[in-house]
């Protein structure tokens, strides 16, 4: 008889040390509140856990969650070199080591006879992780250099692949991908409850609700079930602080994102006949503004409120290295990764990144948006 889902994740889990949660690229809010409460969670279970994503750093609107883990950047030191010495025949004296320009230079003394080229054996050791999770990735590309760069790693590596997104494509050894669900928070809440209930403490289900309440603009979206509120009572009654996290995500901005969302008002520009609308914000903006990237979620937010028909948002935003990124949100039926093809897109169905090289902000105006008003021609 086979497993159920939470039985599998759990078998997982029993037979890791040390996993490592992966989120996309382009991570959402729920992504980062949901890795928030597993990995503190897993830690909890004494699997101590690290956040990966190549994206960027945790949004500032979650500063209010209690135990936030840091989030990095890069996979750092996923493997160690072990030099092997066969001791029987001369005991080590002394050790010592030098670096001379990129050589490392090892010296060991024996107390008395010597060391053959036969007694050295140099060996790489295991992976430092010995399971993955990824929360909201749809696909391996969705991690952007992440997936490229350690893609030994994860061939190599179990993966626990978690997502509600019905375009996922099941990459996992274990895929829990329950697209009746309106956010990631939502699928590893139920997961864990499964699990045991009472390991869910209050800050952890404040960091799924926050996720739930993010993902579906506060239980706006059609995709809200019976099923989704059953969930947000048990977490309520669990200990969310639902009343902090709508304040928070939607009372409370910053002056520096108020900032920035006026400079990009300011520069909306609105094609009706596609369902179209979008903006540009130079570097300048966001260090006039004092803020950085993280606030664009924001923005696509109050995009969406002020045209309420649009289909498709895009942010037209500089990075260092004239690259020129976009931020391109799509609501059903269009797809961003799909729409976002031609210009290295990653993300979601729903959320996207594009990226384009050696090129000015108009310019990238240009080309994407006429590819744009192409596809959705069509």
């Amino acid at each position: 008889m086979s497993l159920l889902p939470h039985e599998q994740f759990l078998a997982f889990l029993s037979r890791a040390e040390r996993p490592v949660i992966l989120l996309p690229l382009v991570a959402t809010t729920d992504d980062f509140a949901t890795a928030f409460g597993l990995c503190a969670l897993l830690t909890q279970l004494n699997k101590p856990t690290e956040i990966i994503c190549a994206g960027g750093t945790t949004p500032t609107s979650l500063s209010f969650l209690s135990g936030v883990t840091p989030v990095h950047g890069d996979l750092q030191n996923i493997r160690s070199l072990t030099i092997n010495v066969n001791v029987a025949n001369a005991q080590l004296d002394e050790f010592s080591y030098v670096v001379v320009g990129e050589n490392l230079r090892i010296h060991l003394t024996p107390k008395s006879g010597e060391w053959q080229s036969g007694d050295v054996a140099v060996a790489t050791n295991s992976y430092k992780y010995d399971l993955i999770i990824t929360i909201g990735a749809a696909d391996l590309a969705a991690l952007g250099p992440i997936g490229q760069k350690y893609a030994d790693f994860i061939f190599n590596t179990p993966v626990i692949n978690l997502d509600y997104n019905p375009s996922n494509d099941h990459f996992g050894a274990l895929n829990v991908v329950d697209v009746s669900a309106v956010a990631c928070g939502e699928v590893v809440f139920n997961l864990m409850s499964r699990l045991d209930e009472s390991i869910i403490t209050p800050d952890i289900a404040t960091c799924f609700l926050t996720g739930m309440v993010a993902q579906s603009k506060s239980f706006k979206t059609p995709n809200v079930t019976p099923k989704t509120l059953k969930a947000v009572g048990s977490l309520m009654n669990l200990g969310a602080r639902r009343d902090e996290i709508v304040a928070k995500l939607y009372r409370t901005r910053s002056v520096a994102t108020l900032r920035l969302w006026g400079r990009a008002l300011a520069r909306l520009k609105v094609d009706a006949a596609h369902s179209l609308v979008w903006t540009l914000l130079t570097h300048q903006d966001f260090v006039n503004a004092g803020s950085d990237d993280t606030a664009l979620d924001d923005i696509v937010e109050e995009l969406l409120n002020t045209s309420p028909d649009a289909k498709v948002v895009a942010i037209f935003y500089e990075q260092p290295g004239d690259t020129i990124a976009v931020r391109l949100h799509a609501e059903r039926p269009h797809d961003a990764l799909s729409l976002g093809l031609p210009f290295k897109s990653s993300g979601t169905r729903a959320m996207a990144r594009l990226t384009l090289n050696a090129i000015d902000l108009v310019a990238a105006e240009k080309t994407v948006i006429t590819h744009l008003q192409k596809e959705l021609s069509k």
